[in-house]
Order: C-alpha cells, then sequence, then structure tokens
C-alpha cells in the first residue's frame, strides 16, 4: 500500500514537471481552438461558422442558434456530396442565398493568394466555378447576381444567372495591375482587394497600378531542379519610383470604363489606400496620402455628376495613419479615428466636411472602432490599461459611455446584424481565448460559447511560469515590461538575461494576452534556467500620440537607447548575472537588437538578428518614408542608426539568420551586414534558410530555426 502512495505521489509530482521542446512547439501541441469565419446573418437569428478537418479533407458551413448554441442547420457539407469540394473558406451574398467557396488556396505574399472559388446556391444547391482557373478576390455584388473578380491582373465579372463571365479589362500584363494592389500597398496598406461594388451593383470602381518605372528587386530560387530560377518582382524602395495609379469606374450597363481626373490634385492623389462606395448614395468615397503621408483625404466622386470633391482632410507635423475602415452613416456621415488630441479618438465627421464632433476623449487610445448602430458607437480601447482591451459602447453625442466587457485581460467583440448581441472574445496572460455570448446593450452575459479548458488540463503537465507584468522609468518615460522567471527561482543566485522586442512604430508586445508559439518558447528557455523580459520603449504604440510618433526621422535610435537601459537596470538586480545579458528579434526587432549588441556592447555580450533592416534605404517606400522621410532629405538620419555603420563595435556572440527568399525584408540587408563584419574581421555566426520568406516556415523548418537558437543561446549564454 505504501508503494502504491508512492507511485501515485511520485507520479504525480513527475507530471508538474513535464519540459517543453521545439518539437511539441512548433508542431503546434499547444495551439487554441479559435472559431473560424463567424457569419451574423441580417435575415435570420443565427450565426455561421467553418468546422474544417484538414487530415480528413472535410468541411462544412454549421448554423447555430445565438440564445442557445444548438445547431440549427448544416448548410453545406463537404463530405455529404461529391460535388462539393473540401472548401477552407466561405463568404454569403448579401441576401444570403449564395455563398462562395474557397479551396486549393496558393499564398503570394502576406495577405494575398490564388484559390480556385465556387459559387453555391443555397436554394436550388447548384455548385459552379466562378473561373475554371486560380483567381484573385472574388467579391459578390450588393443584389447577390454578380461576382467580379481579378484574373491575371485583369478585373473580370460573372453574371450568375447567364452563367456568363466579362471581361473589363484588357491591360493587365508584367507592368500592370487591374483591381489587386502592388505589392507595397499589399505589406503597408493591408489592401490586396482595389475594386468596389456601388449600390446598385451597376458600377465598378478600380485602381489600375502602373508599375512600369518601379524599380525590380530579383532574387534566387534554387528549388529541387538542376538550376534555380531568378524570380523578380517590383519593389520600391525608400526614395524610388512608386506605380503610378488611374482610378477607374466600369459601368456594366454600358460596358464602358471611364477615368476619375485626379490631374486637379496629383500631389495630394499619389497613393489611394482605400476606396468604397456608398451604401445610401451614388458617391464613391476615396482616401487619399500625398507622399510624404502627413495628410490624408477622404474624397468623394458623385457618379451622377461626374463631380469630385474633398469631403474631409487630415494633417499632421509628422505622419498620418490612414482609416483601415471607415464607418458610414444613412446620410453620409461618418466616423473618423484621429490623433489630433494628442490620443486616438473617434469624431463624427458631418455636412461634407463641414463640422467635426469628438465623441470619445481622455489621456487614452481608441484601439478599434467596432461598429456603429443607430446612435451607438462601439469601440475597444486601452482607457484602463494599455496592455489590455475594454469593449465599450458610446453614445453618438458622447454620452451615456459604458464598459460592456470585463475591465480586465484583451477583449474582443463581433457584433451580430441588428447589434442585439456581440460574440465576446476574452483572453489574458494566464486563460487562452473564451467565447461568450453577450447583450450589446447592457454587456450581460447570455452565454458560453466557448473555451479552451482542454488545454489548460494538458498545460497542467508542464512547469511554467508566471509572465509578470510591471511598468518601470526609463529614459525618463514610463514603459510597459513583463518578466518571465524560472520557475524554480532562487532570489539568491544569478542567472543569465534574455530580452525579447519588436520595438516597431505603433507595435505592441507587452499585452495581457494568451502564449503564443514564441511565448511557450521562452517558457521553455525558463525551465532551462534562463530569465526571459521584454520591453516596449518610445515609438511603440497605445500610449498616445506623443510616444508613439517620438521616433520620427530617426528610426532604431530611441529604440536602442531604451533596450540598452533596460539591460543596464535589469543588469542591478541581484539575481541577474550582468555578465550573461543578450537580446533577440525579428524584423525590426532583428534591427534593434543588432544595434545593440554594436552600441550597447558593454552590456550586451549576446544577440540574434532574424531578418533584420540593416539600412532603411534597403526597405520599402511607404513604410520607410512615413518614418523616415525621403532619403536625400535625411540622409543623417538613416545612416546615424544603421547598424552597417557600425560593425566595428561587436564585441559579442551574434547569430544572424535570414531567408533566401525574403520578399519584404530582403536578404540583401544580411548579406551587406556580412560583408561589414567580414571587413571588420569580427566572428559571428549566420544561418540562410533556402526559399523561404520573412516568416521562414514551412515543413521541419521552424523547429529547426528555434533549436538553432536555443543551442546557440545555451552554449554563449
Amino acid at each position: 500500500m505504501r508503494y502504491i502512495l508512492f507511485l501515485l505521489f511520485f507520479n504525480c509530482v513527475f507530471s508538474q514537471q513535464n519540459l517543453l521542446i521545439n518539437e511539441d512547439i512548433w508542431n503546434f501541441e499547444f495551439e487554441q481552438k479559435t472559431y473560424k469565419s463567424i457569419y451574423h446573418f441580417k435575415t435570420k437569428n443565427y450565426y455561421s461558422t467553418i468546422e474544417i478537418d484538414r487530415n480528413l479533407k472535410k468541411s462544412k458551413i454549421v448554423l447555430r442558434a445565438y440564445e442557445t448554441g444548438e445547431v440549427v442547420d448544416v448548410i453545406l457539407d463537404s463530405s455529404s456530396s461529391a460535388k462539393i469540394p473540401f472548401f477552407t473558406d466561405y463568404f454569403f451574398s448579401s441576401n444570403e442565398k449564395k455563398i462562395i467557396l474557397e479551396t486549393n488556396s496558393y499564398p503570394l505574399y502576406r495577405r494575398s493568394k490564388l484559390a480556385e472559388y465556387y459559387t453555391y446556391d443555397v436554394i436550388s444547391d447548384e455548385i459552379n466555378y466562378v473561373f475554371n482557373g486560380l483567381i484573385q478576390e472574388p467579391f459578390f455584388s450588393p443584389d447577390g447576381e454578380k461576382v467580379a473578380f481579378v484574373y491575371n491582373r485583369n478585373l473580370y465579372v460573372k453574371f450568375l444567372k447567364k452563367n456568363v463571365i466579362k471581361q473589363v479589362t484588357v491591360s493587365g500584363s508584367e507592368n500592370i495591375i487591374n483591381g489587386i494592389a502592388d505589392w507595397v500597398y499589399e505589406e503597408e496598406f493591408g489592401l490586396v482587394r482595389a475594386f468596389d461594388w456601388d449600390k446598385d451593383s451597376n458600377n465598378l470602381a478600380f485602381i489600375v497600378f502602373d508599375e512600369t518605372d518601379v524599380p525590380k528587386y530579383s532574387m534566387k530560387i534554387f528549388g529541387n531542379n538542376l538550376y534555380p530560377f531568378e524570380y523578380s518582382f517590383k519593389y520600391p524602395k525608400a526614395g524610388e519610383i512608386n506605380s503610378s495609379l488611374n482610378l477607374k469606374i466600369y459601368n456594366l450597363e454600358s460596358e464602358k470604363t471611364s477615368s476619375i481626373d485626379l490631374s486637379i490634385n496629383k500631389n495630394d492623389y499619389y497613393y489611394i489606400p482605400r476606396l468604397k462606395f456608398s451604401s445610401y448614395s451614388n458617391k464613391l468615397f476615396f482616401q487619399s496620402l500625398n507622399r510624404l503621408q502627413n495628410k490624408l483625404s477622404l474624397t468623394a466622386y458623385d457618379l451622377d455628376a461626374k463631380s469630385i470633391k474633398t469631403v474631409f482632410e487630415e494633417k499632421d507635423n509628422r505622419y498620418l495613419d490612414i482609416q483601415k475602415k471607415i464607418f458610414f452613416l444613412n446620410n453620409d456621415n461618418f466616423l473618423w479615428i484621429s490623433d489630433r488630441s494628442g490620443f486616438n479618438h473617434i469624431y463624427l465627421v458631418e455636412n461634407e466636411g463641414k463640422s467635426l464632433n469628438q465623441i470619445t476623449s481622455g489621456n487614452w487610445d481608441v484601439a478599434k472602432l467596432l461598429g456603429v448602430n443607430e446612435n451607438t458607437v462601439y469601440y475597444s480601447s486601452t482607457e484602463d490599461n494599455s496592455i489590455e482591451r475594454v469593449i465599450y459602447r458610446i453614445n453618438l453625442n458622447g454620452k451615456n459611455k459604458k464598459a460592456i466587457s470585463p475591465k480586465t485581460g484583451f477583449n474582443g467583440a463581433s457584433f451580430t446584424s441588428n447589434y442585439k448581441y456581440f460574440i465576446h472574445t476574452f483572453e489574458d496572460s494566464n486563460t487562452p481565448l473564451v467565447y461568450y455570448l453577450r447583450e450589446s446593450k447592457t454587456g450581460e452575459l447570455v452565454r458560453r460559447i466557448m473555451d479552451n479548458n482542454e488545454l489548460l488540463k494538458k498545460l497542467e503537465l508542464y512547469s511554467l511560469s508566471t509572465k509578470v507584468f510591471s511598468k518601470i522609468n526609463i529614459n525618463g518615460q514610463e514603459l510597459n515590461m513583463w518578466m518571465i522567471k524560472p520557475t524554480n527561482f532562487n532570489p539568491k543566485k544569478k542567472y543569465p538575461l534574455l530580452i525579447y522586442q519588436y520595438s516597431g512604430p505603433g507595435s505592441q508586445e507587452v499585452e495581457n494576452r494568451w502564449n503564443n508559439n514564441r511565448d511557450f518558447w521562452h517558457q521553455m528557455l525558463a525551465q532551462r534556467g534562463y530569465i526571459i523580459a521584454c520591453l516596449d520603449g518610445r515609438g511603440t504604440g497605445f500610449k498616445g500620440k506623443k510616444f508613439k510618433k517620438v521616433t520620427y526621422r530617426q528610426l532604431a535610435k530611441f529604440e536602442t537607447e531604451d533596450q540598452i537601459s533596460f539591460a543596464k537596470y535589469l543588469s542591478r538586480h541581484p539575481y541577474i548575472d550582468k555578465n550573461r545579458i543578450g537580446i533577440w528579434g525579428w524584423s525590426y526587432g532583428g534591427l534593434i537588437s543588432t544595434n545593440c549588441i554594436l552600441k550597447g556592447n558593454d552590456i550586451f555580450s549576446l544577440a540574434i538578428a532574424i531578418a533584420p533592416v540593416t539600412n532603411w534605404r534597403f526597405y520599402d517606400t511607404i513604410y520607410t518614408e512615413r518614418f523616415m522621410g525621403l532619403p536625400k532629405n535625411n540622409s543623417e538620419g538613416y545612416d546615424l542608426n544603421s547598424p552597417l555603420n557600425f560593425a566595428h563595435l561587436l564585441e559579442g556572440d551574434y547569430l544572424l539568420i535570414h531567408g533566401s527568399a525574403d520578399d519584404n525584408v530582403h536578404l540583401q540587408n544580411t548579406m551587406r551586414m556580412v560583408e561589414e563584419l567580414i571587413q571588420e574581421d569580427k566572428q559571428f555566426e549566420w544561418m540562410i534558410y533556402p526559399d523561404k520568406n520573412h516568416g521562414i516556415y514551412g515543413g521541419n523548418t521552424s523547429i529547426h530555426l528555434y533549436n538553432k537558437m536555443t543551442t546557440f543561446i545555451e552554449k554563449k549564454l
């Protein structure tokens, strides 16, 4: 009996000591459950989600009742009929009588893809190809009778009743793109579909990108064949020529295309990052930016009058962010987010820009505008804590503000079509995603939809550390940080320290959210006796305009200074080994980690840089010029913070990693850094992942990458 009790005790203790390994982490053993593609019906009191079994190649669209969660219907099931393909996403028409199904998708760049698409008629049970080939961005007309899409850089329309396809443009070529954004727009403005339907389904507005004068970037794709091949694409580096733009409208009845005359304000229409037809009038609204991105306009083109008018304009002495989505009211008044008060807040713009009324106010940022219904606006904000998000409602007049989610953690919301309910997502550093149904008016809980308790139960078998959040004063600023200590932490011992950061403009890494795979890797290192810390320094987001824009024209200066000061601050703790302090980061974070081991060689003994920018002259126009201006006007800002100019300062252990097919931060950055280090006779380690993009993943790649970093850290730190 004693033996049995001992075994039970031993097994219990042992089960608490399971160690994390990269193979488990990067095979997604600790991935949380999420809902895919939630759709709120307008015509029914239901919502739908997609359920996918990738192993069995099965997928279905499930219809559920809000109040009970019961399955009301299975709208579509790929296993129920041979004619229904395995699909990975779906899109309803506005009248909810037809569905677009996505299958066999292939990624192009960060947000774009090629795929095969089908239309499914809910009433007749008919299914048909949209187009016999790989296409981009199929989009229902408001009447649900037509689908516009792009094939080989040309815009097409399919008339569903007649099963007829009309080619709208013929100019698509290596240099001309119709209706789809070019590379730099996609990457920096988050734009892929560059066309839209008018409310009556009679007109298509679209942007034509002319890349003729945009310089090419080429990279080798090694593959498995005898000879590698050259992959070239248009990529405008800072100071170089961007695509020229034409804004056109195609009328389906006349089958004629007309151009909108932008010559009256050519400089102000340098970028057109968004376009959208009004749902209430015959007006096309589009956002435009000048090249320096310090003047943002909303312009309306009246289809009936053939007239163009700027209805609102925003200016800044540094830079402006675009409006990711503008919410229009039924009279073409609209909601606008601006940091003109010093913080991001919501404004009501009325009477074609003549009236501007501030709805929210305070020394905190609106993080996201979530919706508007009649007199009520819904948004998430940092009002209660800059590392958290809370959902609020407020009247258009700025009165009756109310929190409708918990005032802790990271809260998100997806509202029903009538705004009676919202699906509420909650997470914090100790709680993986939980889905709730709440009343929009009061925030009152209706029911718990889904949780990740199974994942929590699984993680009980592992010895994990608590992520501790705090605020510290660095370089005259109160900054957010977190720290993870080993589970068996002994304050009398000295531990090596590894700092993780990203540091890019407007970003946030110190968030009270559940773990991603990178967090689990940090937990693995903590299990092996390392302290991990993270700091959001100056230039990061959600602490107001002044804090965010302080890095203007000198990217990487204050960010580097703050991380060096952070390391020095932590080194004074008795449990930190000041001789074993490292830093790592990816992309922008790779730039900062490189700068830190060079300019902070008295405090950092190790750095890992993955896919770093090493000189802002190598990066794209839109991102770089937004924060740095043109190279010809800010040569000093570009050079003083470029690690290429400080290779001679390397003293510690440096690991440099890049994917050879990185279309975003080009391998050129690393190769130039390598050459500078060689010429300065500096020893370092580096790793190139063949044919991998900026994310460096696929097959066994992630496991290899993180094992590489783990070994380097354990050997050198």
